[in-house]
């Protein structure tokens, strides 16, 4: 276990950052939907990071000869999928084992997928239970609730209707990557549209998905093969974000943080820091598969907020936006976020332990919290082995000492963070 320590940062700063790590969500859909086509994917900009290489390894294993010259992949599927002879490692990645299960579980042969203490401790009934209903053969741990995951493909999944009773993006493109490879036509429905990425980027190799007027979204089966991908991944604006909060707690620091996709459901917390106070301006430059461009944040006074919708849009960026809420005058509170209980740690408990350990005053919710602004106070900080704790209270250290406990977690998704971090005090 390693940590690192964070000194008070004195001054103002105005940065321009084209380093931030590459989108995780995109990248590991780059490897898996490789394996629709019959040709080469090429990817420039994949995401060099644990998680995501254990995907692209996952992928060779199942048979696709792949090529690298830094983070430029080209991914070539093979003619057919092979039962690989070990364990498929997802690391510490919920994303990488949830859309497995639902890619893996329409192919021949029998797999396992595994991950890290963390990932290996978290609840998989989400996808597990309905891909079951529709004929997935998948056992593990607690009756297939946790890995390690037993799967064993069956290409006649039963087609489905499915009104899911929680908002997930994971579980939304598990079940997608199941109805490709269904007898018929899949309708899937979620209360509020959760993160995009699945649909997009499939129907921009090819895939009949649409949603009709009643809000399902049907997703046709595969009648051959899809085209491949040729695409540059943008910046990840999840990563992006703790640096935006970083300009949002320091008044008159700016921050323009290059390249990144602006899809309406990734960018809403660089909302929520607007409508608290700071300055916040959208560029964009392109719309293929995404909308990218650059986000300019630049730091003011900020005023506490309540955040109780789109939650599924903030799932993510909930742990930096607590650190913001923590220095705004007044009192913020997040509702409707029970999701964050079933994250890489259980977010709420872990942010609001940590809260307290840095003096400021809190209230937990079973589906959230309420903060009180206040002043941090030097501490040393538990990362409950979740990246997204780990890299939010390291950005409270701005403005107080702080001491992050177990940094390991931060190599699975952004591996420069503390470069970028410590480039802020030249």
């Amino acid at each position: 276990m390693s940590n690192f320590s964070i000194k008070k940062l004195n001054k103002p700063f105005d940065i321009t950052i084209d380093n931030i790590a590459s989108d995780k969500s995109i990248s590991h859909r780059c490897a898996m939907f490789s394996l629709f086509s019959n040709k080469t994917s090429y990817i420039e900009n994949y995401l060099l990071a644990e998680d995501t290489l254990n995907s692209l390894n996952i992928v060779r294993l199942l048979g696709a000869q792949i090529k690298q010259n830094g983070s430029s992949i080209e991914i070539t599927p093979p003619k057919e999928l092979k039962e690989p002879a070990q364990i498929l490692d997802c690391g510490n990645a919920g994303t990488a084992m949830r859309l497995f299960c639902g890619l893996l579980s329409t192919l021949d042969g029998s797999f396992v997928l595994s991950g890290d203490k963390y990932l290996n401790n978290r609840t998989m009934n989400r996808v597990v239970v309905p891909l079951r209903d529709i004929g997935a053969k998948i056992d593990g741990r607690e009756n297939g609730n946790k890995a390690p995951l037993f799967i064993r493909g069956e290409k006649n999944l039963k087609p489905f209707t499915y009104i899911s009773p929680i908002d997930s993006a994971q579980v939304k493109s598990a079940l997608i990557l199941a109805a490709l490879r269904a007898s018929e036509v899949c309708k899937y429905k979620e209360s509020e549209l959760t993160r995009d990425h699945t649909e997009r980027m499939l129907k921009g190799m090819g895939a009949e998905i649409f949603t009709d007027s009643e809000g399902f979204i049907n997703i046709n089966p595969l009648k051959g093969y899809l085209e491949p991908l040729n695409l540059r991944v943008p910046t990840d604006p999840s990563s992006g974000f703790f640096f935006a909060v970083a300009a949002a707690i320091s008044k008159n620091s700016r921050v323009v943080i290059k390249n990144v996709s602006l899809n309406p459901t990734r960018v809403e917390a660089y909302n929520i820091l607007k409508k608290m106070g700071a300055v916040v301006n959208f560029i964009e430059k392109e719309n293929i598969y995404e909308p990218i461009g650059d986000i300019e944040v630049i730091g003011d006074e900020l005023n506490a907020i309540t955040v109780e919708n789109h939650i599924s849009w903030l799932i993510d960026e909930l742990p930096a936006l607590a650190i913001a809420m923590s220095l705004a005058k007044g009192k913020s509170k997040v509702k409707n976020a029970k999701e964050l209980r079933v994250k890489e740690s259980d977010r709420i408990k872990a942010v609001v332990d940590n809260l307290k350990l840095c003096g400021i005053s809190y209230t937990e919710f079973e589906d959230g919290y309420e903060i009180i602004g206040g002043n941090f106070k030097s501490a040393k900080i538990d990362s409950f082995g979740d990246h997204r704790i780990a890299m939010s209270f390291a950005i409270a250290g701005l403005v107080c000492d702080m001491e992050i406990e177990d940094v390991e977690c931060i190599n699975a998704s952004f591996p420069n963070f503390k470069e970028i971090l410590d480039s802020l005090y030249i």
